[in-house]
Parts: C-alpha cells; structure tokens; sequence
C-alpha cells in the first residue's frame, strides 16, 4: 500500500496514528506531497483526487481511497477486528457521530481560521485556500468562536466518559486529537479551565500509536517545527 500525505499534518496524522495503533506501518509507503508548494492543487495530484486533499490510500490493485474516515474504514477492518470504528452497530453509530462532530466543532473550522485568519502555509496555497475578499476577518472570528464552542461541548462530554464514543479509544478520539494540535499551530489553544478535556488529551498522548514518533504524528510540538 502507498499513502500520499506530508508528515507533521492533521488529516496525515490521524492516518498514521491508525497505522500504528493497527500494527500496520510496515506494509506502507509514504509517498510525501509538497502542501506549502500546493502540490495537492496540481493536475497530476488531482488526477490522484479530485478533491485536492491529503491523505489518499492506494491499494495494490491501484484502487485510491481518499477521506480520513473511509481510509481509516478500510485499514481498522483489514484484520478482521475493528478496534477504532466500532464492531457493533450501536458502537458504529457512536464512533460516526463524535468523529463527524470532532471534524464539525473542532478540526474543520480550525483549518478554517488558520487559513483566514492567519498567513496560513504561505502564499502558494493561500491561493487556492483563502482568496481575498471582504468578510475573510469575520469569517475567521466565527470559525475560532465554534472551535471555542467545540472545546466546550467536548469538555462536557468527557466529564461523563473516558473517550468521546464511550469506554474506548477510537477513531472520533484521534480526529479531535488532531485537531487540538492543530488548534496549537493555528493558535487557538483549550483553555486552562477546561479540566476534562484537557486531561483527556494528556492520555491519548501517551498512548503507544500516539507517543510513538515513528508514526510521525502531528503533535504539540510540531508547530514549531513546522514554523506556525
């Protein structure tokens, strides 16, 4: 299998944090695609997806997987034992629904106001990511507020549970994680206040698919590295 992504990155990471989690870093390739050159934008990448978007997973018959959730779909039931997206249908329903409001209330409209409310990576991809226009400032603010709004709600949640789908760690889990990490490299940061979530963070940072750097996850401290 090859997987088309650039290490240090939300969406990349949350794959690779699945790659580990399932044994499976081993059988991939990693292919690395220039984000700040916007060569996710370019017709020879987008021949790959049409989307623009990383990560895409491709298969040895030469099928392409594209989107966070369907790439992990596939690589969480390869075993046979789906440890990350549920094995019931009631665990199934949870794990969708957190994932799709991590992605919503956090991950989403973080990228958001990185890409307008910041310079973003650069002004490459800042073409095709935030054109200019009159409302960009505001639409940035509205963006922060819901992430703001998300932390919240998600705090809430986890002053019940363990994880945000119940007892175990899953894939709605590693979508929020990523999108903190993100939140850090776009500047927005959980509050001190909000004591659930954030110790809630510090357990999903040592587990071993996550604390382990060969998987090179998207962590706290790559965004200095990557110079946000």
């Amino acid at each position: 299998m090859k997987i088309y992504d650039r290490s240090g990155f939300p969406n990349p990471a949350r794959i690779r944090i699945v790659l580990a989690e399932k044994g499976l870093d081993s059988q991939v390739e990693f292919v690395p695609v220039d984000l700040i050159g916007a060569e996710h934008k370019q017709e020879a990448f987008l021949a790959i997806n049409p989307s623009g978007v990383i990560p895409v997973l491709e298969l040895e018959d030469g099928t392409l997987i594209s989107e966070a959730t369907a790439i992990t779909e596939y690589l969480d039931n390869l075993d046979g034992n789906p440890t990350l997206t549920g094995k019931s249908p009631k665990e199934k329903a949870l794990v969708h629904m957190m994932q799709r409001r991590a992605e919503a209330f956090v991950l989403d409209p973080v990228g958001i106001y990185f890409h307008f409310g910041t310079s973003g990576l650069g002004p490459l991809l800042q073409a095709f990511k935030s054109p200019e226009w009159e409302g960009r400032k505001e639409w940035a603010e509205r963006n922060r507020s819901t992430v703001e709004e998300g932390f919240r709600y998600f705090n809430k949640i986890l002053g019940a549970s363990d994880f945000l789908a119940g007892d175990n760690f899953s894939m709605a889990d590693i979508t929020l994680f990523a999108g903190l990490a993100f939140g850090d490299a776009a500047g927005v940061q959980v509050p001190a206040d909000l004591g659930n979530l954030l110790a809630w963070r510090a357990r999903v940072a040592e587990l071993p698919s996550v604390k382990n750097r060969s998987g090179q996850a998207f962590l706290p401290e790559d965004a200095k590295r990557l110079g946000f």
